[in-house]
This record gives C-alpha cells, sequence and structure tokens, in this order.
C-alpha cells in the first residue's frame, strides 16, 4: 500500500512563503497516493524555474533538463519504459516561452505523459520579467511601459494541437487539484493541466487575493460539455471576473504515441534483452558507406 510517508523526505523547499508550488507539490503527492502510484513507478521530468526544484522535495525519481527542453525528454523517458508514469512540471516560462515549440510538438505525438504547467504569469526566478502569459500592457522591470507582446493562450494551444485532456487547476482549491491530476494520471494520452501559481513575490497582483474570488469549476456548471471541442476552446480564452477551472476538454484519444512504435511490441526497451547485431546486419549498416 502507498502512503504519503513514501514521498516524503527531509529536505525543505526553498520556495517563498506562500508560493503556490507548495500547493502543487502536496497535490501532486497526494494525487500520487491516491492512485497508489509508488515513487519507483513513476518520473518527473523539470526544466528550468521555481518550480522545476519541485522533485528535489519528494522522493521520487526526477530529472532536471535544460531550459525548455523537458518535454523531448519526458517523451524519451517514456519510450524507454512505457510502464512508468512520466510527469513533466516547470512554469510559464519554461513550457511556453524556450518550450513552446517541444510544447505543440508534444501534444501532436500524443505521448501517454501528465504535463503540469505552473503559471505564475512571471518570470520568478529571474526576479519578475513578463512571461508569455503575462497580458500585454503588464509592467514589470523589463517593460516599465507595459508588455507589447500579446499573451499566448496555452489551453487554446493544445486544443488547436490535437490534446483531448485539458485542463486548469489551482493551489488554492486544494481538493480539486488533487483530482485533477489523478484524472491525468489515469488518462491514456497526452493530459495538460495548466495551473494558477499564485507567485506572492513577483506577481503579486495575481496571487490568492486575486484568484479566490473569481475561480470556479466548470464541472459545477451544469450546462459545460467538456466533450464539445468548439466550446472548450472558446472557454480556455475566457478570463475576467470568472476565470474558470477543471477540465475544459477530454474525449477518447487517438492511440498514444508508444503504440505506433513496433519496438515497444514486445515490452518496455529497458526489460528487453540486449540483441547483438549479427554479420548480415552489420554489412547491410555499412553498405551506404562504402
Amino acid at each position: 500500500m502507498v502512503t504519503r510517508a513514501d514521498y516524503r523526505i527531509d529536505e525543505r523547499p526553498t520556495w517563498c512563503r506562500g508560493c503556490g508550488d507548495y500547493g502543487i507539490l502536496n497535490a501532486l503527492s497526494r494525487a500520487l497516493v491516491e492512485q497508489g502510484i509508488a515513487p519507483h513507478e513513476t518520473i518527473v521530468v523539470t526544466g528550468i524555474g521555481c518550480g522545476s526544484k519541485l522533485p528535489q522535495y519528494m522522493r521520487v525519481n526526477g530529472m532536471h533538463t535544460l531550459h525548455g527542453r523537458p518535454m523531448p525528454i519526458a517523451q524519451g523517458a517514456r519510450l524507454a519504459n512505457h510502464d512508468m508514469h512520466v510527469i513533466v512540471v516547470h512554469g510559464d516560462g519554461d513550457g511556453y516561452g524556450e518550450g513552446l515549440g517541444h510544447f505543440a510538438h508534444g501534444v501532436r505525438r500524443n505521448p501517454r505523459l501528465t504535463e503540469l504547467v505552473q503559471n505564475n504569469k512571471i518570470y520568478g526566478l529571474t526576479k519578475g520579467q513578463y512571461s508569455p502569459t503575462s497580458a500585454q500592457g503588464w509592467r514589470t522591470s523589463t517593460s516599465p511601459r507595459g508588455s507589447a507582446e500579446q499573451k499566448v493562450e496555452p489551453l487554446a494551444l493544445a486544443i488547436t494541437q490535437g490534446a483531448t485532456f485539458v485542463a486548469r487547476g489551482y493551489p488554492g482549491k486544494l481538493d480539486h487539484l488533487i483530482w485533477l491530476i489523478g484524472e491525468a494520471l489515469n488518462y491514456p494520452g497526452y493530459a495538460l493541466i495548466d495551473i494558477l501559481q499564485p507567485c506572492v513575490t513577483f506577481n503579486p497582483k495575481r496571487s490568492y487575493d486575486y484568484y479566490n474570488p473569481r475561480v470556479y469549476a466548470l464541472e459545477d456548471e451544469s450546462d459545460y460539455d467538456p466533450t464539445d471541442r468548439t466550446a472548450a476552446w472558446l472557454q480556455a480564452q475566457a478570463w475576467g471576473e470568472r476565470i474558470p477551472i477543471g477540465i475544459f476538454y477530454r474525449v477518447d484519444p487517438e492511440p498514444s504515441l508508444e503504440t505506433y512504435e513496433p519496438a515497444l511490441e514486445a515490452g518496455p526497451l529497458v526489460k528487453q534483452p540486449l540483441k547483438p547485431l549479427n554479420t548480415e546486419q552489420i554489412t547491410t549498416l555499412l553498405e551506404p558507406l562504402r
């Protein structure tokens, strides 16, 4: 039986007091326990940023990668051992800035993995520059007159690229976030959860006082249909006095990336015996070089 103690370590987070990453760490570990997933059965792949330090604070397989590059590494991990639960955890700068190309291509490939993006709409680790999800006109240390750029709409982009599980969470609604992560972990394809992560130090205008009176769960709306792709795309861009969280879009996925790889039919690569090439195979490989 998996318990929360299985994921605990003595390492204490160095995040600012009140940071939304504490809630995300709590929600992820509790969701894994609720789903009966043991630490050795999962890997958390991260990029660079405050929230990307998450696997340092729980007993789990973890891998830090280059800024914006966790998605291709996670896909490789999934192909190497598709018995593992693969989770990508990174921020909006890492995922939607440096990693936007990997995000778009990862979505269309549909690997079976869960992507958690800690969206605080700012670059926190580098002290408060505007990020891809900052609103146009947002004033920061590097945009004193306001950002000139249109913001990225990650949920709408994911739906456009073919994602079939698209959700938004908020650590101020912890039980709801735990449930969302659990649903994503059980989904047989790519699953995105964009998480509204309050940065109390560098983006206090988008902290708990802003989100608490505005967020509402789509699951509480009796007339919302998460299988309606057009409605989900429109809802993904809704923002203002009411901010939706929950599952925007979920349908049965196409077969995941791993199912198209013949080499995986015999089981995970890490469990298959090594098969040395014979002389005929080596000759065939070298023939074009002669």
